[in-house]
């Protein structure tokens, strides 16, 4: 009863302290460098908004001066004195001056909305992206868990069928060959203990890495979790969304945007502009070189200021011929981008349908694994099956378990995928999956 107590005493931590998909991914929003690297991009983007604005609108220019001077004037002409006179002056003034047909202010204004359109579209991206890393590193730590345990058991169970082959070679009901054969097997037991033990430690640090902690302990999924199929159950239906709203399609298009408003602002360099303009000063001077009284005098002046860009050594054409290639490159990107996301979206969608397709054989064949166990120990004690039919029942039925968990795992990560291929990959999609793990 003691023993009993202890052990449960050791196991409530655990129990208290495991941790789910939600929470590890609420660790990773906060912890995770790419994530807040998109997210300050995107911040730094929303300034192209203002940045543009500000083209558009007046711009207001205050100057000052003060100067000292010394005039030392020594005359030729009759009658005129020489001079030494000390000078003082100082003033300010004041510029206006508003753009009033500048196309070419315009269309970076217009370029800078679809600027923090792509800078939300990529900050979408990355955080889809921060999940999809999340599910795939815990996943990762749960089978490395799962491997290290079914190892371990594999290794008990050698371990009593290594004891038994000695009991029997001892009493003479066995051949040494039996017990030379369980004692390979857990040899090779303990080997792959240790390189599961290494896996377990390396996906840990991999789940830090993100998450920015070390989890003693994860929720794994339910032994009777059953996986759902795509929703729409259709291929195509997945691929149509993914070729107008995945992200990468829509970061493309917001390129394509600003190259096409690109050749338009770069065309707008043949044209005139007008700027209205406006400027007052104000100057305050103890003497001048003609004068050696102080004066004081204001000037105001305004009007329009008009510009036609006659000749630049061509390079104006020149910057039209680029941003129409330009534009033409983005348009093959666009397209490309729309390939790919159809191309990932397919292949996700299939390895979801396999997957649970495959995860429906395994748990038919560890039932399987399981009764031919189970009749090749039954055989070796009567004497019509030998140690090695054992082992390799063993040996069956703990890589169909692992096989098992594998292909469960895959296929929950790969459903996220697809949304994510989609473009529909949200935070509440980690509310199903953590449904399917224990409680």
């Amino acid at each position: 009863m003691r023993a009993a107590l202890v052990g449960i005493a050791l196991l409530l931590p655990l129990g208290a302290d495991a941790q789910d998909l939600q929470q590890v991914y609420r660790d990773a929003k906060n912890y995770d460098a790419q994530f807040a690297s998109a997210r300050y991009a995107l911040q730094a983007a929303l300034e192209k908004v203002p940045q543009g604005r500000a083209l558009i609108l007046p711009s207001l220019t205050l100057s000052g001066s003060t100067n000292n001077q010394r005039i030392d004037s020594h005359s030729r002409a009759p009658g005129v004195p020489d001079f030494v006179r000390n000078a003082r002056s100082y003033g300010y003034s004041l510029a206006l001056s508003q753009p009033i047909y500048r196309p070419q202010n315009n269309a970076t204004y217009d370029q800078a909305d679809f600027l923090v359109k792509q800078a939300e579209a990529v900050f979408a991206q990355a955080a889809q992206d921060l999940i999809l890393r999340v599910a795939q590193a815990y996943f990762d730590v749960l089978a490395a868990q799962d491997t290290l345990a079914l190892v371990r058991a594999q290794k008990a169970a050698i371990s009593e069928q290594l004891a038994q082959a000695k009991r029997n070679f001892e009493v003479g009901t066995a051949t040494i060959t039996d017990t030379h054969e369980a004692q390979a097997r857990f040899d090779l037991a303990v080997a792959q203990e240790i390189s599961a033990q290494n896996d377990l430690e390396a996906r840990h640090r991999a789940l830090q890495q993100i998450a920015g902690r070390e989890y003693a302990d994860l929720r794994p999924l339910r032994p009777d979790v059953k996986l759902s199929p795509p929703n729409p159950n259709n291929m195509a239906t997945w691929v149509d969304l993914a070729e107008k709203q995945s992200y990468p399609v829509l970061i493309q298009e917001t390129v394509r945007a600003v190259a096409g408003l690109e050749v338009k602002k770069q065309a707008a360099g043949h044209l005139p502009t007008l700027d209205f303009v406006a400027t007052y000063g104000y100057t305050n001077q103890t003497a001048s070189q003609i004068a050696a009284s102080a004066s004081a005098f204001n000037s105001t002046a305004f009007g329009l200021q008009f510009g036609v860009p006659l000749y630049q050594g061509g390079a104006i054409t020149s910057r039209e011929r680029e941003a129409a290639a330009n534009l033409q490159k983005v348009a093959e990107d666009v397209e490309n981008a729309r390939r790919g996301s159809a191309l990932a979206t397919r292949q996700s969608y299939l390895a979801v349908i396999n997957g649970i397709a495959q995860v429906s054989a395994l748990e038919q064949a560890l039932v399987s694994s399981q009764s031919a166990l189970d009749s090749n120990r039954l055989g070796y004690e009567v004497g019509v099956r030998i140690n090695i039919d054992v082992l390799n029942a063993q040996q069956q039925l703990f890589s169909t378990r692992r096989d098992l968990a594998v292909a469960r795992y895959n296929t929950i990560t790969n459903h996220l995928r697809l949304k994510a291929a989609a473009g529909s990959l949200r935070e509440e999609d980690l509310d199903e999956v953590s449904r399917a793990l224990a409680p």
